[in-house]
């Protein structure tokens, strides 16, 4: 089935966009859509723009962190041994009264 059985074709407008890594994207939108200022690259998944001088730069990507990293940045090294001698002490204490909990 062609376009002659479907009737005309509405009208449409091609935006390109470009990412930071040279890729060049070609989306088609409706005439009457404003076209966004950014899309991301089909080929890299990067941000792209309008503008192929000054594309957007790559997003940065926080690498995972563990419990312990998190940990770490909210707590001292001094707190730190404070609250392990205070979970220290009641285990010990725990295990002397026979009241071993885990």
């Amino acid at each position: 089935m062609g376009e002659a059985e479907r009737g005309e074709a509405a009208p449409r407008q091609s935006v390109t966009y470009f990412c930071s890594k040279e890729h060049r994207s070609v989306v088609t939108f409706a005439a009457e859509a404003v076209a966004p200022e950014s899309w991301d690259c089909p080929r890299c998944g990067l941000p792209a723009g309008l503008d192929a001088e000054n594309a957007p730069p790559a997003l940065k990507i926080e690498p995972y962190k563990t419990h312990l990293a998190y940990v770490k940045e909210r707590r001292s090294e001094d707190e730190a041994k404070d609250i392990l001698e205070e979970a220290l002490q009641l285990l010990r204490s725990r295990r002397k009264s026979g009241d071993i909990i885990f």
